[in-house]
C-alpha cells in the first residue's frame, strides 16, 4: 500500500508540476488538497484518461477546491471536496431525505461518495432537462470531473457576484427560465441559488454547485425553494432589477413559496 501511495503521489506531482501553458495566471494549487485519498483518485483518473494536467486553481469554497484539468486540448473543471474540512452535518441534512440515498450515512469517507455521486446524479438530471449547466463527465471518490465554463484560452467564467451582467433584468429572465426548467423538468430545487452560484458566461447564466439540490418531492424542497427566491429577488435586486418577488415567483411555476405543477 505504501508503494501504490508513494506512486501516486509522485505521478500526481508530475501532473500538477508540468510546466503551464503560456499565459495563464491561474492561483497555484495548494497542497492542502491532496491527502492520500485524493491522491490516489486522481492517479486512478489520470490513468483512465481523464486527465493529463492539473493547471491551478478555479475556485477556493468551504468545502471543495475546483481545479483547471487538461486532457489533450481540452479544458476540464475538476471538483474537489476537502475530506478533512467538510460540513457533514450539513451533508447529511441534504442528503437525508433523498430517495435516491435511502441511508443515513455516518462514514465520512461513504457520505463524501455519496455527496459527490449526488451532484453528479443532479447535474446528469439537469442536464437531459436541458438546463444551462456544465456537463458532468465523471466522479470518482471525492473528485468530480465537470464540463469546463470559459474561453478557448482557459480562462474561466466568472460568477455573477464578480461579474455583473451588461443587462440585469434580461439576464436575470434567461436565468428565470433556467429555473423553471430546473424545477419542472428536472424536478430539482437548487437550495442554495443566488450570484455566488450563477456563472455569467458570455452574457448567458450557468448554474453551478448543485451537490445540496433535492429533488422536488423531498420534504424540505419548499423550504429551499423559498430561500432560493428570496436569493435571487433580493441579490439580483441590489444589482439593478425591478422585478417583484411575485414576478419571479410567477416565472418559475411558483406561488406563496411552492411549486405550483410539476410534470409527471
Amino acid at each position: 500500500m505504501k508503494d501504490k501511495i508513494a506512486k501516486a503521489d509522485d505521478d500526481v506531482q508530475k501532473i500538477i508540476s508540468r510546466k503551464r501553458r503560456k499565459g495563464d495566471e491561474d492561483r497555484k494549487v495548494g497542497s492542502d488538497i491532496f491527502d492520500k485519498r485524493t491522491l490516489e483518485t486522481l492517479y486512478k483518473l489520470a490513468n483512465q484518461n481523464y486527465l493529463d494536467i492539473l493547471n491551478g486553481e478555479i475556485s477556493t469554497g468551504k468545502e471543495a477546491n475546483v481545479l483547471k484539468g487538461i486532457k489533450g486540448d481540452e479544458y476540464y473543471a475538476v471538483k474537489i471536496y476537502r475530506i478533512a474540512t467538510s460540513d457533514f452535518k450539513k451533508m447529511n441534512f441534504y442528503v437525508d431525505g433523498d430517495p435516491r440515498f435511502k441511508i443515513r450515512l455516518n462514514n465520512k469517507h461513504q457520505l463524501i461518495t455519496a455527496w459527490v455521486n449526488k451532484e453528479y446524479k443532479n447535474l446528469e438530471r439537469l442536464y437531459k432537462a436541458k438546463v444551462n449547466v456544465p456537463k458532468p463527465i465523471t466522479s470518482l471518490n471525492n473528485v468530480l470531473i465537470l464540463e469546463f465554463i470559459g474561453d478557448e484560452e482557459g480562462n474561466p467564467a466568472k460568477t455573477v457576484k464578480y461579474q455583473k451582467p451588461k443587462d440585469v433584468d434580461r439576464f436575470l429572465d434567461d436565468l428565470l427560465k433556467e429555473t423553471y426548467k430546473f424545477i419542472n423538468d428536472a424536478k430539482l430545487v437548487h437550495g442554495d441559488l443566488s450570484v455566488y452560484n450563477v456563472m455569467n458566461f458570455n452574457e448567458k447564466p450557468v448554474i453551478i454547485d448543485v451537490s445540496q439540490s433535492v429533488t422536488s418531492d423531498n420534504p424540505i424542497a419548499n423550504e429551499l425553494l423559498k430561500r432560493d427566491i428570496g436569493n435571487l429577488y433580493n441579490d439580483f435586486r441590489k444589482l439593478g432589477s425591478q422585478m417583484s418577488k411575485e414576478e419571479i415567483e410567477t416565472a418559475i411555476g411558483v406561488e406563496d413559496g411552492k411549486i405550483l405543477s410539476l410534470k409527471k
